[in-house]
């Protein structure tokens, strides 16, 4: 993975830098003590993940994600404030660290990472009521719809969940939500596409769905009990 670290603090960076150079197959591309400066990176270099600080002079790092739109990087957050964890996660960012960074806490976060860096996949390619077809890698793979648990949006990406496991797919939650069958699935969250027939139980505001639990929003929540018909 091509990495850009994003920190006004020179000896953040250098800690990030140090950690990075223990894992054999992530490689640092450049620096960037300003979210303008690695704007005008992002540019110029092909950058797989984006470590980045939230509180910058200028433009901060929630702004710039903001700016980047779906055509970003994955990220990861790295930060000594805890409080803007909600509007992290908001932006779909693979993960959110609190500094100091710890050599166990930074590998999770790259572990999350990889498994979205990793994904070449772009799209659903074609689907009927049994299967759907999606580029995994280089290998077009088929996943039987009885399979599919939820979907969930993530950035750049929409993670097709299935037992034991999940796909990454480079795509948008409205592009599964036209080819998935309205008759199978259904919308719980801005986030989220679960399949009815796989929802185990409702709880505080939840659905659990192979022990998983997937969030409800409000919106959707009338037109989710009358789906479950729930007596």
């Amino acid at each position: 993975m091509r990495i850009l670290i994003v920190d006004d603090n020179k000896i953040a960076r250098a800690i990030l830098q140090q950690l990075a150079s223990q894992v054999k197959d992530i490689e640092v591309i450049g620096e960037c003590e300003s979210a303008t400066d690695a704007y005008n990176f992002l540019q110029e270099q092909p950058v797989d993940l984006l470590l980045l600080d939230i509180e910058m002079p200028g433009m901060t790092g929630l702004e710039l994600t903001k700016t980047m739109g779906n055509k970003r990087p994955v990220i990861i957050f790295t930060t000594s404030k805890k409080e803007y964890a909600a509007e992290a996660f908001e932006l779909n960012v693979a993960d959110y660290i609190v500094k100091p960074v710890t050599p166990a806490r930074f590998l999770q976060a790259i572990d999350k990472a990889r498994e979205l860096v990793e994904s070449d996949s772009t799209d659903v390619e074609q689907m009927d009521d049994e299967f759907v077809f999606i580029r995994d890698s280089n290998v077009v793979r088929r996943l039987k719809m009885d399979d599919i648990l939820f979907a969930e949006a993530m950035g750049d990406y929409v993670k097709l969940y299935v037992p034991g496991k999940f796909y990454a797919i480079h795509t948008t939650l409205k592009s599964v939500s036209e080819r998935l069958p309205a008759s199978r699935f259904i919308r719980t969250h801005r986030s989220y596409i679960v399949a009815v027939s796989k929802i185990d139980t409702v709880q505080d505001g939840a659905l659990i769905i192979n022990d998983i639990p997937v969030p409800v929003a409000d919106t959707y929540r009338s037109a989710l009990n009358k789906r479950m018909n729930i007596l």
